[in-house]
């Protein structure tokens, strides 16, 4: 691989982070829309799932303040998560601890809130030897002001950032890499709007798939269209 892409993510070079997306903190999201807050969380997941790249997942005060780890989130990661009392993910061993045994330098990192527990973490994490991608839309902060400065601060110390749609990408690069392609289409299709459309676009009337009979609910796909009854 050319020395040129030695800077970009692979499915062998990373890990992904996931910390605190739980019902008390995303309601005190508004830097972005909450769905599309869930949206993009999810959708980075099932890229890690896609690639193969190992995931941590952290929560705080589940029980006592914050609830449990988005269901649609466990649905795909389908892991327990590291359970804290600190806001800064850091400043847990047991965390630490599950960071390094990955082995990866890089860490792909989402939290809420963006002003705590993403830039926390992240200053500490960079000032340790790792490299930190933060993923700004897969994160959330108390304001756009809030959230917004905590970026530019991560930034300031080193830390580089990335979107959902970006990420699944970037680890794809290649329509080639036909064992991951269809994985990284159905991702697009089911969280990425326009793009996920164009795609459909592409697959029903580029290519003909729908009169070739895959759709599912084109049960006689030479029969035409059908007739109203009179």
């Amino acid at each position: 691989m050319p020395a040129a892409t030695d800077k970009l993510l692979t499915p062998g070079n990373c890990a992904f982070v996931f910390i605190d997306h739980q019902p008390q903190m995303a309601f005190g999201v508004t830097s972005i829309d909450r769905q599309l807050l869930k949206n993009n969380t999810v959708a980075m997941a099932k890229t890690a799932k896609v690639f193969n790249i190992p995931t941590i997942l952290t929560a705080v005060e589940t029980e006592s303040f914050s609830g449990y780890i988005w269901p649609e989130l466990l649905d795909v990661l389908k892991q327990d998560p590291i359970e804290r009392t600190s806001m800064n993910s850091w400043e847990d061993q047991g965390f630490i601890d599950v960071v390094k045994k990955t082995g990866k330098k890089k860490l792909v990192m989402a939290a809420l809130w963006t002003e705590a527990c993403l830039v926390f973490p992240t200053i500490c994490a960079l000032d340790e030897g790792f490299e930190v991608i933060i993923n700004t839309d897969a994160s959330g902060g108390t304001s756009p002001e809030a959230h917004n400065a905590a970026v530019r601060r991560m930034q300031q110390h080193g830390a580089e950032s990335i979107t959902s749609v970006q990420l699944l990408l970037e680890l794809q690069r290649d329509w080639a890499r036909k064992d991951t392609y269809q994985g990284t289409t159905d991702i697009v299709r089911e969280h990425f709007g326009a793009y996920g459309m164009g795609i459909d676009y592409a697959a029903s009337l580029v290519h003909d798939y729908g009169q070739r009979g895959k759709y599912p609910h084109k049960v006689n796909p030479s029969a035409g269209p059908v007739k109203k009854a009179s």
